[in-house]
C-alpha cells in the first residue's frame, strides 16, 4: 500500500545520537531542506502518480510500501555521497543521522536492490518538478534573486566501451547467440537442419574481432588487406546469425511459455539495431560509402548514445553520449538543465532557457551570459525583446570598429568574468555529482542520472550558503 511518509517517532528523536547527530550543522540544513521539498503537495501528488498507478490496487491494498518522502530523500543522499545503492542501504541503516535526514526513523532498512526500483519508477517530469521546487528556497532565503543568467553545455557519456565496427559486430554476435542459445532449450530441435539454427557463433566472432585488433597496430597498407578479408567474414557472421534468428522466431511464437515471449521481445529489441550495424559496417567498409555520425549505432545496449565532435583535444575531439545544456543563476544554482537530441548548436539553446527563467522567476534576468558559440544578431535581439538589458555574447571572428568598444564596457567584461563561473560549476558537476558518465541504462534512466545529480548539488549549494551565514532555513525563509 501507498503511504506518503512514515508518522514521527518521538522516542526516536530523543535518542542519544539523534541529538549528537542534530549538532551537524551539515546534516540539519539537508534535513530542512529535505522536508521543504517533499513536503510539497504538488511533489508529492506527482511521485505517487509514479510509484503507484491510478488503476492498481497496490495504493490502497497490501503491506505498506517504501513512502515516497523516503524514496527522495534516500536518492538525493545517494547522490550527494556519491554511493551505490548497496552502500546506501548500509550506511543509513547504521546511521541514526541519516535515518532522521531520510525520515525513516526506527523503521526496518529497505533492501537495495528495493530503492533502486523505487527510484527507477519517477519518470523525468517528475524531477523537473523537484528541480523547481529545489530553487524556491533558494530564492525565498536571499541566496539567488534570479537577476543574473550564464549558460553553457556539456557532455555526459553513455557507459560504453569505445565503439569500432568490428566491437559492435563482435557485441551482435554475443549477444544474439546468446539468445539462441537460450532459445535452444525451449525449441529442442531434433533434425540436423533445426540444429544448425541454433549454433553459437560468438567464439568465431571475438577471434576474428581481435585478429581486426592486432591488425590496426601494423602499418597502415598492410593492415587494410588483411582488416578488409576479416571484416567481410564477420559482417558475413552477422548476417548468419540473423538468418538463424528469422528461423527460430517462427518456433517461439507457437510455444506458450513466459520465457518465450521474453526471449521473442529481446529478438525484437536487438535484431534492428544488429542489422543497422551490419549495414553501417558494410556500407563503410566494403562500399567505402561514409556513414553520417546522426544516423551511425555505436552502442547496442545504449543505442539513444550519439556521437559528439565539439572541437576538443584529444583524447576528447570525439565523445559519446548526450549533451547537457545547463542555465546557472546567481548564488550557483542551476536554474534549468536539459538533454538535447544529437549535437546541436548552442546559438539555438538561449531563447528556450530565458522563457524558462520567466517561468521559473517571473521576470527575464537583467543580465544574462555566455561563450563565442551561442552569440548570433538574432539571440541579442531576441533576448532584449525578452527583457533582458545587458547580454553579454560575445562576438568571433570579424568584428567591426563599434564592436570592440561595446565589449570592452565594465558591465561587459564583469559579466564574461561571471561566466567564467559556470565551468567551475560544470567541472564539479562532473566530478563531485557524477555528470561525466551515466552508470544508469537507458534514456531514462540518464535522464533520472543528471537530474538527481542536479537536485542534489542545489541542495548541498542551498546548505552551505545556509551555514556560512549561520542560520536555519526556518530563519532564512522567516
Amino acid at each position: 500500500m501507498l503511504i506518503i511518509t512514515y508518522p514521527v517517532d518521538h522516542d526516536f528523536l530523543c535518542s542519544p545520537l539523534v541529538l549528537v547527530a542534530k549538532q551537524d550543522v551539515r546534516l540539519c540544513a539537508w534535513h530542512d531542506l529535505l522536508g521543504e521539498v517533499f513536503g510539497d503537495p504538488r511533489i508529492q501528488l506527482a511521485m505517487r502518480h509514479d510509484l503507484a498507478a491510478a488503476d492498481t490496487p497496490a495504493r490502497w491494498k497490501g503491506r505498506h510500501a517504501l513512502p515516497l518522502v523516503v524514496t527522495g530523500c534516500l536518492a538525493v543522499a545517494r547522490r550527494l555521497m556519491g554511493w551505490s545503492y548497496r552502500v546506501l542501504a548500509d550506511e543509513v541503516k547504521t546511521s541514526a543521522g541519516w535515518r532522521w535526514v531520510c525520515q525513516l526513523y526506527q523503521q526496518p532498512m529497505p533492501n537495495f536492490r528495493t530503492i533502486r526500483d523505487r527510484e527507477a519508477l519517477l519518470k523525468p517530469k517528475t524531477l523537473r518538478l523537484i528541480q523547481a521546487k529545489v530553487v524556491q528556497p533558494g530564492q525565498a532565503a536571499g541566496i539567488t534573486t534570479g537577476t543574473r543568467l550564464r549558460v553553457d553545455s556539456s557532455v555526459i557519456e553513455s557507459h560504453i566501451h569505445y565503439p569500432t565496427d568490428s566491437s559492435l559486430l563482435n557485441d551482435a554476435a554475443r549477444v544474439l547467440s546468446r539468445l539462441v542459445h537460450q532459445a535452444r532449450d525451449l525449441v529442442r530441435p531434433d533434425t540436423p537442419a533445426q540444429k544448425a539454427w541454433f549454433r553459437d557463433r560468438h567464439r568465431q566472432a571475438r577471434r576474428l574481432a581481435r585478429l581486426i585488433a592486432q591488425q590496426a597496430k601494423r602499418p597502415r597498407k598492410k593492415a587494410e588487406k588483411s582488416s578488409l578479408k576479416w571484416y567481410a567474414q564477420l559482417i558475413h557472421l552477422a548476417d548468419t546469425l540473423v538468418a538463424q534468428v528469422a528461423q527460430i522466431q517462427p518456433c517461439l511464437a507457437n510455444l506458450t511459455d513466459l520465457v518465450a515471449f521474453g526471449l521473442q521481445d529481446m529478438f525484437e529489441h536487438y535484431v534492428p539495431w544488429v542489422q543497422q550495424v551490419i549495414g553501417q559496417a558494410r556500407q563503410r567498409l566494403i562500399e567505402e560509402v561514409a556513414v553520417p555520425a546522426s544516423e551511425k549505432v555505436v552502442s547496442l545496449f545504449e543505442p539513444h548514445t550519439a556521437i559528439i565532435c565539439r572541437g576538443k583535444a584529444k583524447p576528447k575531439d570525439t565523445e559519446f553520449g548526450h549533451k547537457i545544456w545547463y542555465a546557472e543563476v546567481d548564488g550557483g544554482l542551476i536554474s534549468e538543465y536539459r538533454l538535447l537530441t544529437g549535437n546541436p548548436p548552442d546559438a539555438d539553446q538561449l531563447r528556450p532557457s530565458l522563457k524558462a527563467h520567466r517561468r521559473q522567476f517571473g521576470k527575464a534576468p537583467r543580465e544574462v551570459s555566455g561563450d563565442r558559440g551561442i552569440y548570433s544578431p538574432a539571440n541579442e535581439r531576441q533576448a532584449r525583446k525578452l527583457g533582458v538589458r545587458r547580454v553579454c555574447l560575445p562576438k568571433p571572428g570579424y568584428k567591426s570598429k563599434a564592436r570592440p568598444r561595446y565589449e570592452h564596457q565594465p558591465w561587459f567584461r564583469a559579466a564574461r568574468r561571471f561566466r567564467n563561473g559556470i565551468e567551475g560549476r560544470i567541472s564539479h558537476l562532473r566530478r563531485a555529482r557524477g555528470l561525466d558518465r551515466c552508470l544508469n541504462h537507458g534514456l531514462p534512466g540518464l535522464e533520472r542520472w543528471v537530474g538527481w545529480g542536479i537536485i542534489a548539488n542545489n541542495l548541498a549549494v542551498i546548505a552551505m550558503k545556509l551555514n556560512q551565514r549561520h542560520v536555519s532555513l526556518a530563519e532564512a525563509l522567516a
